[in-house]
């Protein structure tokens, strides 16, 4: 059966309902689509940006949620774990000399090199340098001796009741006929705070803090 095209030529717009069947058909598809597409793009569309921006939130909360999840569960061990830490910190911390005892310590330190057959030619303990609950004492070391003897040495402060660390030896040649050897370091020591000391360095570290912040 042909398709009559005539009957759409003079389409009066202003009645509608008096066209053709399917000339009413295809407003109405086109009107529909029309209103579709207007609101995917003034309303469903955003609905749609909002729904994945929720799916990502989702996601977050989930391995948040995970994660304090497995901390809660391991709870006890962590408590276990940081009472653990707290006495091995309580341990290392008195292994360091007080202020009155880093006299002792020297003395101790210069007794090892000697009982180990070693000569000092430089004994040099530097200044205190403030740490967060510490503070450091360089000592600068110029001895003479053997291989042997300084293996001694080293053993016999590694030995000592007090931390006592050795930094940046230098080893060389002293006397080449008799074969002594001359050793160069630098020796750490350590000693904690008292209460004046640390009110002191914090606020030195706070100081610090705020000046960099400017």
């Amino acid at each position: 059966m042909a398709l009559d095209l005539s009957q759409y030529k003079n389409l009066d717009p202003n009645n509608i309902g008096g066209w053709p069947p399917l000339a009413k058909g295809g407003v109405i598809l086109v009107v529909c689509a029309a209103v579709l597409g207007l609101g995917y793009w003034f309303d469903t569309q955003e609905q749609w940006a909002q729904l994945e921006r929720v799916r990502e939130t989702e996601g977050t909360l989930k391995k948040d949620f995970e994660t304090k999840q497995a901390k809660a569960v391991n709870l006890e061990a962590y408590r276990q774990q940081m009472t653990e830490m707290e006495e091995s910190f309580g341990t290392m911390l008195r292994q360091l000399p007080s202020k009155t005892e880093v006299a002792d310590l020297l003395v101790d330190v210069t007794q090892t090199g000697l009982a180990s057959g070693l000569e000092f030619e430089l004994f040099k303990p530097g200044k205190d340098i403030p740490k967060e609950f510490y503070a450091e004492l360089p000592i600068q070391l110029t001895v003479n001796g053997t291989y042997h003897s300084f293996g001694e040495f080293v053993s016999g402060v590694a030995a000592l009741p007090r931390i006592v660390t050795l930094h940046d030896i230098q080893i060389s040649m002293a006397n080449q006929k008799t074969g002594v050897l001359l050793m160069q370091a630098n020796a750490k020591t350590y000693r904690y705070l008292d209460e004046e000391e640390l009110a002191a360095a914090r606020k030195t570290q706070s100081a610090k803090q705020k000046a960099k912040r400017k």
